[in-house]
């Protein structure tokens, strides 16, 4: 029920493509009805909720499809392929799409934890996926709801929009991508602190050895979560977070040498045969015929 309330608010909502704000801050709608093949993208902390399509999300290789029945919660900045293949004017992709804010959420998992006695992780307790998908249940799907409904009135969006959006932090905390969503936030970020780490710096130069020193871990250790957390060791987890990067920039209109310095290559050549390995072009070849909707691999 209230799935289909979501949808036939967001179908009032946009008449066109692209992202609707909503007034509360990190959470937009999404409308798209031309299919594009997955893309390089970087996926910063959020949530996905369709409920009209499919969209796809690709990491190291393993492809996570999905739909009306499931959301989809990234809880680090992750360098995935992103796309719509299966969007078209009949099957048009509906959608939400919720930023998780590092500070709220950070708050709310200490105080989840206390309120529900859980236990904290242990020091070797395997890392939960970056990327999950959580079947929608009832808190998920009415908490949604409700913050959605704020947006039919300017007033009511301003004083309440920023409990009814813990509200839904709260209900994915509790849910199917709770575990991974905890371990990200909560105590154990390690991992989630080194990406961070890395995110702000990826024009300097950044070692395994600097990733696991900010957090307090040996290098063999820093591999083993990192790669259980990412599914990618940690020197193919920064190549990819820089090309991904870089490929966002020349789509969106920079040239290929300027992009190439935005993430830290120096040589303009090292960094295309790295992009034509990676990618199986020229950054040049690669980025010709490439029309992206505006915003498309923000979500």
């Amino acid at each position: 029920m209230f799935k289909q309330e979501i949808k036939t608010l967001i179908e009032n909502k946009l008449t066109k493509d692209g992202l609707f704000e909503t007034g509360v801050k990190g959470v937009q709608l999404f409308r798209v009805t031309e299919g594009v093949r997955c893309a390089p993208a970087v996926y910063e902390p959020t949530v996905v909720a369709i409920v009209s399509g499919t969209k796809e999300a690709i990491l190291d290789g393993k492809s996570y499809v999905y739909g009306t029945d499931q959301y989809m919660c990234c809880s680090m900045s992750m360098p995935v392929e992103a796309g719509t293949p299966s969007a078209s004017p009949d099957n048009p992709l509906l959608g939400v799409f919720i930023s998780l804010d590092t500070r709220v959420m950070t708050e709310l998992t200490m105080e989840v934890e206390r309120a529900c006695g859980m236990q904290r992780q242990s020091k070797g307790a395997k890392f939960p996926p970056s990327i999950a998908l959580s079947d929608w249940d009832n808190d998920f799907a009415e908490a949604l709801m409700r913050l959605l409904q704020l947006s039919q009135n300017t007033a009511d969006t301003a004083v309440l929009g920023d409990s009814r959006l813990r509200e839904v932090y709260y209900a994915i905390l509790k849910g199917g991508a709770g575990e991974s969503a905890r371990r990200a936030f909560g105590v154990g970020n390690e991992i989630a602190r080194a990406i961070d780490y890395l995110s702000t710096r990826l024009d300097e130069t950044v070692t395994i050895e600097d990733m696991a020193s900010q957090v307090g871990m040996s290098r063999a250790v820093f591999h083993r979560k990192f790669k259980q957390a990412t599914s990618m060791s940690p020197i193919q987890f920064i190549k990819s977070m820089r090309l991904n990067t870089a490929a966002m920039k020349i789509v969106g209109g920079m040239n290929v040498n300027e992009a190439a310095m935005d993430v830290g290559y120096v040589s303009s050549s090292q960094f295309s045969r790295e992009f034509k390995r990676l990618y199986g072009q020229s950054p040049k070849r690669w980025s010709q015929g490439r029309q992206i909707p505006a915003g498309l691999l923000e979500y």
